[in-house]
């Protein structure tokens, strides 16, 4: 059904649930995978940036190591992802990174925010189903580690329920 799935990841909670969700598809449909970790380019990292020297190099830093934990997360469990750090709104570069490599499912999680962040951070998220030219999966089934470990694995499914972490 799909062949090309691009996950998208920023190392939170709602990222870990559409990882998951994103390798179980892709697993399922011998699907290729890509994983896009986009550091979001706010008016707050840029005022850190002024007030303190070297913000944004650490801000790149944490989403680069978001990246890595998440490809090696999905190398263990036998996927083969293909990476990429991506800086900006993370909506439009959702879109752009999923029409270079021709996917077509893009899975994303979804964090509720209050009025006044969702004002503070822009459209950031709000319109990717406007950006993103192919089907969109916004992720919300948390799936439990033993249940997940099951899938990708193929053994026997989990019953006992558990608490998704961030670490994917």
């Amino acid at each position: 059904m799909y062949e090309k799935i691009l996950l998208a990841y920023d190392g939170s909670l709602e990222g870990a649930v559409a990882l998951r969700e994103g390798a179980i598809l892709a697993k399922h449909c011998g699907a290729a995978v890509f994983l896009l970790s986009v550091a979001p380019d706010s008016a707050g990292v840029q005022m850190a940036e002024g007030i303190q020297c070297g913000a944004m190099a650490s801000h790149a830093e944490h989403y680069r190591e978001v990246l890595e934990r998440g490809i090696d997360k999905l190398t263990r469990l036998g996927l083969a992802p293909v990476g990429r750090l991506a800086f900006g709104d993370p909506a439009r570069a959702i879109a752009i990174f999923a029409r270079e490599v021709g996917a077509d499912l893009v899975v994303v999680g979804h964090q509720k925010r209050s009025f006044i962040e969702r004002w503070w951070s822009g459209p950031t998220g709000a319109y990717i189903c406007d950006f993103v030219g192919c089907t969109l999966l916004i992720a919300r089934n948390a799936v439990s580690d033993a249940a997940f470990e099951a899938q990708m694995t193929g053994s026997a499914t989990a019953t006992a329920p558990e608490l998704v972490t961030p670490q994917a």
